[in-house]
C-alpha cells in the first residue's frame, strides 16, 4: 500500500494524521522541507503546478521527468530517503490553455498527465474546473468531471504500462480562485457547501463509472473545497472550525475520501490542528515558503549592509525590484494602486509574486553574492537578535549555526515545522 493511502485510511480510522503538500520549485525551499521531514522522520509530498511544470517545460524550464530528477538529487544531498518522497501534481488538466478551443486544450492536458505519471508522480490532482474558448462560464459539474475521467483514463493506461498499477492516488474537484492566487483584495469567504461537495463527488463517481473506472474511485482520496481560508497582499482569513462544521461531516459518507485543502499559507499553528481533526487532512503550502525564503534573504541584505563595504554588498534587493519593473508580466495584473503600492506589494505581498523571478540571472547571481560575502563569517549575535531573532534564539540554544546558508533554512523550516505539528504530531 502507497503511503499516501495508508496516512487516509489511517485518518478514516479516526487517527488525527494528515499530510503536508510543499508547492514549490525552489531549491532552498525543498532543501529545507527535506531536512525538516528528515528531522521529524515523516514522509514528504512536494508538489509540482501546472503552470510549473508541463510536458513543455512550463514556467520553471522543467518537464515532470526534470522535476522528479530535481527533487531526487536535492533528496540524496541531504540524505533524504527516496522511499519517503512522494511526488504530486496539482490543477493537472487544461488550465495552461484556456485560451485554445476544449477539444485541443484536453488533448494537451492528456499529454500532460501522459508525462506526469510516467514521471513516476504518485497524486494527481485532476482538475478541469476551467472553461476554455467557446466554453460556457462556469463548467457544469457534469462536464468538469467528465473530462477529468478523461485524463484519468489516460493516467490509469499510463501507469499499467509503467509497472505503477494500484500505485497512483487522485484528487479532484477545485477550489476558487484557480492556480496563481487572488488578485483582489478579499473580505470574506463562502465555505463550500454540503450540497456542493456532494455534487461535485457524486458528479466524479458517475462520470468514472461511465468510461469503467469503477475499480480505481477507492484511490480517488481527497476532494478539493474551500474551507474558509484564504490571504491576499495583506490580509489572512483564519479557519473558522464552527464554520465548516457542516462540510467536514460530508466525508464521514465516503470511506476513502478527505479534503484538500489549498492555500491555507499563513494561517495559525491552531489552525492547521483544527484543519486536520476536521478532515482537512491534505494542507498545501505555497507562497508561505518562498515569503519566509525572502523575509530571510531580506534580513541578510539588512546585515550586509552594516558588515561590508557598500561596493562589495550584493545591492539584492535593487536588483529584485529592477528585474521585476524590466519583467512586469508576473505581478502587473495582480498589483495595483499607487507607484508606491504598487512598490511596497512587489516586495511585501502575501501573494509573493516575487516567487517567479529567483531563476532570473541578475537576480540568482545577486544571491549568489550575498551568500559568498558571509561564506566565511559567523554572522554576529547583535545582528541576529535585530534582524533575524527565531533564528537568533535557535542559535543560542545550539540548534543552527550562525551561517547565512543555515539561517535562511531555519527560516523556511520554521513554516514547515508547523504543518508537520499538525499532521503528523496532532496530539
Amino acid at each position: 500500500m502507497s503511503i499516501l493511502l495508508n496516512l487516509i485510511k489511517r485518518h478514516k480510522a479516526g487517527e488525527v494524521v494528515g499530510i503536508y503538500s510543499v508547492c514549490s520549485a525552489h531549491p532552498l525551499v525543498l532543501e529545507a522541507a527535506l531536512l525538516q521531514a528528515k528531522e521529524d522522520n515523516t514522509p514528504l509530498l512536494i508538489e509540482a503546478t501546472s503552470n510549473q511544470v508541463d510536458q513543455f517545460g512550463g514556467y520553471t524550464g522543467m518537464t515532470p521527468a526534470d522535476f522528479r530528477h530535481f527533487v531526487e538529487q536535492l533528496a540524496d544531498q541531504v540524505g533524504f530517503p527516496r522511499a519517503q518522497l512522494i511526488l504530486g501534481g496539482d490543477h493537472l488538466g487544461p488550465n495552461r490553455w484556456q485560451g485554445l478551443p476544449a477539444e485541443e486544450a484536453m488533448a494537451n492536458a492528456e499529454k500532460l498527465i501522459e508525462a506526469y505519471v510516467a514521471a513516476g508522480f504518485e497524486k494527481i490532482h485532476l482538475d478541469c474546473s476551467m472553461s476554455c474558448q467557446g466554453d460556457p462560464i462556469p463548467l457544469s459539474d457534469s462536464i468538469v468531471a467528465e473530462r477529468a475521467a478523461r485524463l484519468a483514463v489516460i493516467a490509469e493506461q499510463t501507469a499499467e504500462k509503467q509497472g505503477l498499477a494500484n500505485r497512483i492516488v487522485y484528487i479532484v474537484g477545485t477550489e476558487v480562485p484557480v492556480p496563481g492566487g487572488e488578485a483582489e483584495e478579499i473580505a470574506e469567504l463562502e465555505v463550500t457547501s454540503p450540497q456542493a461537495a456532494k455534487a461535485t463527488i457524486n458528479a466524479h463517481q458517475e462520470a468514472f463509472s461511465r468510461v469503467g473506472l469503477d475499480h480505481i474511485w477507492p484511490r480517488v482520496v481527497g476532494l478539493v473545497v474551500q474551507p474558509g481560508v484564504e490571504f491576499d497582499h495583506t490580509k489572512v482569513i483564519d479557519f473558522v472550525s464552527e464554520k465548516a462544521q457542516a462540510l467536514s461531516q460530508v466525508v464521514n459518507d465516503y470511506e476513502n475520501l478527505v479534503f484538500e485543502a489549498h492555500s491555507t499559507d499563513y494561517q495559525t499553528e491552531e489552525a492547521y490542528k483544527a484543519l486536520v481533526k476536521n478532515h482537512f487532512a491534505i494542507l498545501k503550502v505555497g507562497p508561505a515558503l518562498t515569503f519566509a525564503l525572502r523575509e530571510g534573504l531580506y534580513a541578510l541584505c539588512a546585515m550586509e549592509e552594516y558588515l561590508f563595504p557598500a561596493a562589495q554588498c550584493s545591492n539584492l534587493r535593487t536588483v529584485l525590484e529592477a528585474q521585476m519593473l524590466a519583467h512586469p508580466e508576473n505581478w502587473k495584473k495582480y498589483y495595483h494602486g499607487s507607484e508606491l503600492e504598487q512598490c511596497f506589494a512587489r516586495s511585501f505581498s502575501f501573494s509573493d509574486r516575487i516567487r517567479y523571478y529567483w531563476t532570473n540571472p541578475d537576480i540568482a547571481k545577486a544571491v549568489d553574492k550575498l551568500f559568498t560575502n558571509f561564506a566565511q563569517m559567523d554572522i554576529p549575535l547583535p545582528l541576529l537578535s535585530q534582524y533575524l531573532p527565531e533564528q537568533y534564539l535557535a542559535v543560542r540554544e545550539g540548534k543552527i549555526l550562525p551561517k547565512a546558508k543555515d539561517l535562511v533554512l531555519d527560516k523556511v523550516r520554521a513554516v514547515v515545522r508547523q504543518y508537520a505539528k499538525a499532521s503528523f504530531f496532532n496530539h
